[in-house]
């Protein structure tokens, strides 16, 4: 019996002084498993915080008791320790315990906070900067942006010159050296130096001085509005969203300081080159209502588009479609691809080239052009699909992997040739149309030089350029002279017409080189 006792009285210690009135004690086991209290709502058993472990030898287990003086504490107040500082920064799980720790972890910036708060687009940044218009071009005057984001995790442990020397080749090395001496980077909201090794959320900033490439100056007509919808037709050659080097020459922009609309929803995307029907929703129950049948292949869509050759009077692809390269966002038709089907209608023919009606079943990227090309009949005017890097026969029939690579060859010295040339680097690239990710082909990282990591982060800042001159002295292109691009080249011909779902249709006047008369320049 002695020996009985002597095993059971630690456990019977732990049990009953946690039922002792008055103590509020919580008690958790490793291996024993629950314990059931006596009375209900008497007893709450957490996982405990500070513990201190009881052994008992013949069972092999830990008895673990916490210490909680005074009233009992909810679970949900226990998931915090008492030590948690809501201003800790980007990490809610630091903790501030001892001088130690804060060295360690490098408490002093956790508590600083980016420049702005707010997610989305607001009247501060539709006030960054004012457009005109010239030569048939929408243009907008530069202005100094800053771009903002936490240190990523291949970034700890390298000095701040390597990262931008290495990954943010949109300019050498030499810039950023003038922009550290200038005071355009900043570490934590100080001053940094060439050498200076980043850490754990390390928060940075790049202060740019910003070129939009120039678009069509066509309007933003509004189709139609009601209290949950605005429709417009989108000129070609500006893409819906901020992406790239493009900002204020984006619909979302144009929209919301032309027209006043903020916290639009689109309910589908177009090629930045491509223009027509865009629908945008003012709620986001439209927009799943809208996103439902979309997905459910509910919506008919026509598009309007004028190809190389006499088309036939009508035909058929259900060729799947491959993303070759996200990043350039060039397609091609393959068996592994997505499951795609688009049929096609022939409107007229003037000898040279057809105007089709196409009517595509889903919405793969790039899907119509890709249909297009393979069927023999590209897009006369396409950059991409209809390129000579293609061939010959511009694809017909399609391409084999091994080709491939090749004309992605041809196509990157193609694009490289056109930035040379062309307003701010940019050109009718082919991923500024591409329907799924509107960005700039890059193979630099995107975060502190272009608008798609201030878009992730949610994270951008202008500075007016009232008290700053418009000219940068460490701005390439404010030393460059580049020819003006045509209105033009800057439109592709292909234009969504119409959009239908249950209950609602909207469509816009068919594109003047649909006209039947057309002549092509």
């Amino acid at each position: 019996m002695g020996r009985i006792y002597a095993c059971f009285r630690p456990l019977w210690k732990v049990v009953s002084r946690s039922y002792r009135p008055g103590f509020g004690r919580t008690v958790s086991t490793t291996s024993i498993g629950n314990l059931y209290s006596r009375g209900p709502g008497k007893t709450t058993f957490t996982p405990a915080r500070n513990i201190t472990q009881r052994y008992s030898r013949s069972f092999g287990s830990v008895v673990a008791m916490e210490e909680t003086p005074g009233k009992e504490e909810s679970t949900k107040e226990k998931r915090q320790p008492s030590n948690y500082t809501e201003q800790a920064g980007p990490s809610k799980r630091a903790r501030m315990d001892s001088p130690k720790d804060k060295s360690r972890h490098n408490y002093k910036h956790k508590v600083f906070e980016p420049t702005r708060k707010t997610v989305g687009f607001d009247q501060v940044m539709f006030n960054e900067t004012s457009s005109y218009i010239e030569n048939g071009l929408r243009k907008v005057q530069p202005y100094f942006f800053t771009f903002e984001a936490f240190a990523k995790g291949r970034w700890l442990g390298r000095t701040v010159m390597d990262i931008f020397s290495s990954e943010f080749r949109a300019h050498p090395p030499e810039h950023y050296e003038k922009a550290i001496k200038m005071g355009r980077l900043l570490l934590n909201g100080e001053c940094v130096k060439l050498d200076t090794v980043l850490k754990d959320n390390d928060f940075m900033q790049n202060t740019v001085h910003r070129h939009e490439p120039p678009v069509v100056a066509d309007p933003v007509q509004i189709v139609e509005e009601t209290d949950d919808l605005v429709v417009i037709n989108k000129p070609a050659s500006m893409p819906v969203h901020p992406c790239g080097g493009y900002r204020h020459n984006s619909v979302i922009f144009v929209l919301g300081k032309e027209h006043g609309f903020q916290n639009l929803h689109p309910i589908h995307r177009l090629d930045r080159l491509t223009s027509g029907i865009l629908i945008f929703a003012k709620n986001l129950a439209t927009k799943h209502r809208l996103d439902a049948q979309i997905k459910g292949r509910e919506v008919k869509k026509v598009y309007l588009a004028r190809v190389e050759g006499e088309f036939p009077e009508k035909a058929e692809c259900d060729k799947p479609i491959f993303a070759v390269k996200h990043k350039l966002g060039v397609c091609r038709v393959c068996p592994e691809g997505k499951s795609a089907k688009t049929s096609f209608e022939r409107v007229t023919f003037n000898g040279r080239s057809s105007v089709v009606r196409c009517f595509p079943e889903t919405g793969r990227m790039h899907q119509i052009r890709v249909h297009l090309q393979y069927l023999g009949h590209p897009i006369i005017n396409d950059p991409l699909y209809n390129s000579a890097a293609w061939g010959s026969k511009r694809g017909k029939g399609g391409i084999d992997s091994t080709s491939m690579n090749d004309i992605l060859g041809k196509l990157v010295t193609e694009e490289t040739e056109r930035q040379s040339s062309s307003p701010s680097g940019d050109s009718n690239s082919a991923q500024t149309g591409s329907s799924e990710s509107e960005h700039t082909p890059s193979e630099q990282s995107a975060d502190l030089d272009t608008e798609e990591g201030a878009k992730v982060k949610g994270q951008g800042v202008t500075k007016s350029t009232d008290d700053l001159s418009s000219v940068d002295p460490i701005c390439d292109e404010c030393r460059v002279s580049r020819r003006d691009p045509t209105p033009k080249e800057l439109v592709m011909y292909l234009h969504a017409l119409s959009y239908e779902g249950e209950g609602w249709s909207f469509e816009t006047p068919p594109p003047k080189w649909a006209s039947e008369d057309w002549v092509e320049d």
